[in-house]
């Protein structure tokens, strides 16, 4: 009994391991920048990664290339470790990814972070024509003029998590607009750039507005402020938190999946353990049976 129990144990354990080793797949780590992804030239910036809580170790890659390594301070269900960049340059700016270990395990690379330098050129003019404030189904046509010449315009929404709208010209570009709705309003900016991680000053702001809104309808500039200290970065990247949330629940989804298939195999050694037991004790019963019969055989004999 004893060398079967162990015979089967060794078995459900070897079972349950290599189950959980084939169906364990790492979710993706989650990459972003702060204190946003464009980062005027000589400031600071952080690249933060997440992986899984039991992620034991972070590897940063930048264009292709392993550019440092880290392990977090404190393992927990926010693993995120920090990549600091002390001044943001051109040599800096580009696209990074990063990847995470768990036990044995790599997982795939993290979606792309381009992160852009800018206040590399000069300060291009934005204006909005018909103009400022226009009715809904209205259609607009942002203008964006730059002195130097230049191969890209960039014009970005505060606030929108897409990607900046690029369009291609010298001097200047348009940037048509609409119908527009409510969701059009707000502030924007543009920029030059003559690749796609180095850009020109921002723009001065130019608000949308819509009828019915009780603003006050200019383009007359605001107090002008840092871009990037202006501008809400976790509003720009607001797919980061759901991408962190896709990632604990894929861990949590695989863990589950694991201790299912534990108690599977647990359950089969019962079985198999139960079995066993019974298979002996009919054993026993019939050696039991067969030695009462030949005790009585023997009784009758003599």
């Amino acid at each position: 009994m004893t060398s079967t129990f162990t015979a089967l144990l060794c078995l459900g354990l070897y079972l349950s391991q290599t189950i959980s080793t084939q169906t364990q797949i790492l979710s993706k780590p989650v990459i972003w920048a702060k204190p946003n992804f464009m980062i005027p030239k000589g400031r600071p910036v952080r690249i933060l990664c997440q992986g899984i809580p039991e992620a034991a170790e972070y590897q940063l890659y930048f264009e292709g290339h392993l550019s440092a390594q880290q392990s977090p301070r404190r393992p927990g269900i926010r693993n995120i470790v920090s990549f600091p960049i002390s001044a943001m340059t051109l040599l800096t700016a580009g696209r990074y990814r990063c990847i995470y270990r768990s036990g044995e395990l790599w997982s795939d690379p993290s979606d792309p972070l381009d992160l852009v330098v800018t206040e590399m050129y000069d300060t291009p003019t934005l204006s909005v024509h018909p103009g400022p404030e226009v009715s809904s189904g209205d259609n607009v046509t942002f203008h964006c003029h730059l002195e130097t010449a230049t191969n890209m315009f960039l014009l970005l929404k505060e606030g929108r998590s897409s990607h900046p709208q690029p369009r291609y010209g010298n001097t200047q570009v348009e940037f048509p607009l609409g119908p527009v709705t409510t969701a059009h309003r707000g502030t924007y900016r543009c920029f030059g750039s003559y690749n796609n991680y180095a850009w020109s000053f921002p723009s001065e702001p130019v608000k949308l507005l819509v009828t019915g809104d009780a603003e006050d309808a200019s383009l007359v500039p605001t107090e002008h402020t840092s871009f990037s200290d202006s501008w809400d970065p976790y509003l720009l990247t607001t797919n980061t938190a759901v991408q962190q949330d896709l990632a604990l629940w894929n861990h949590t989804a695989q863990n589950l999946l694991r201790m299912g298939l534990a108690f599977l195999v647990l359950l089969a050694l019962g079985y198999l353990l139960a079995e066993d037991w019974l298979r002996r004790k009919r054993m026993r019963e019939e050696a039991h049976r067969a030695s009462s019969q030949e005790r009585r055989r023997r009784f009758s004999t003599q």
